[in-house]
């Protein structure tokens, strides 16, 4: 008898479930700096090159793997927006420091609503492939976290029509900016786990 093996697959959703996890981490770091924790800028870069390693790791495993959990483009793109996330809040803390331009309630308010959303795309993910109701699930309250977001935004930048200095209405204006497009990742990464499940069918 001629028996054929197979190379062992990689646990590749559990590799995307870390690299969520990371993501999670320096989300949290990025919601301490944004109440005042200047301390945790330091953590958000480091957790956010972690991220990019994991990243790494995941597209190189879907590379080599003969079965996916999900499609290979799935697992590209929504490890992708979850990039682009953290990368996005590594930003901000970039450009709040250039600025000397400390986070205000604004922004520690909407740091609180991506990092909730987040945690819900972490949620996800151990979902992907038999549970999908979970993972729309969580994909919908991530979404819903930045539909909250936007209000908040919008009071922000109203807010600053009271402002006399043009330095703290510009600074203030790219930050509050900065920090909606970060809830934009969140929901690019939401819908593609909901456009994941339903290829699923």
């Amino acid at each position: 008898m001629i028996r054929w093996f197979l190379p062992k697959s990689p646990d590749i959703l559990g590799m995307l479930a870390h690299q969520a996890e990371v993501t999670v981490a320096g989300m949290g770091a990025f919601a301490r700096w944004s109440g005042g924790a200047p301390d945790e800028e330091a953590v958000v870069r480091n957790l956010e090159h972690e991220a990019d390693d994991v990243r790494r790791t995941v597209i190189a495993a879907v590379r080599k793997t003969f079965v996916n959990p999900i499609s290979p483009e799935d697992i590209f793109e929504f490890s992708e927006r979850l990039g682009d996330t953290l990368n996005a809040a590594k930003n901000v803390v970039r450009e709040a420091e250039v600025l000397a331009m400390p986070p205000d309630g604004a922004m520690a308010e909407m740091a609180e609503l991506i990092d909730q959303g987040v945690r819900e795309l972490a949620r996800a993910v151990p979902a992907l492939a038999k549970e999908s109701d979970t993972a729309t699930e969580a994909a919908d309250a991530a979404i819903h976290q930045q539909r909250k977001l936007e209000h908040v935004y919008r009071r922000a930048m109203s807010g600053l029509l009271g402002v006399e200095e043009l330095r703290e209405v510009t600074g203030r204006r790219e930050l509050y900016r900065r920090y909606a497009r970060i809830g934009d990742h969140v929901v690019a990464a939401a819908d593609r786990i909901w456009y994941a499940v339903v290829k699923q069918g």
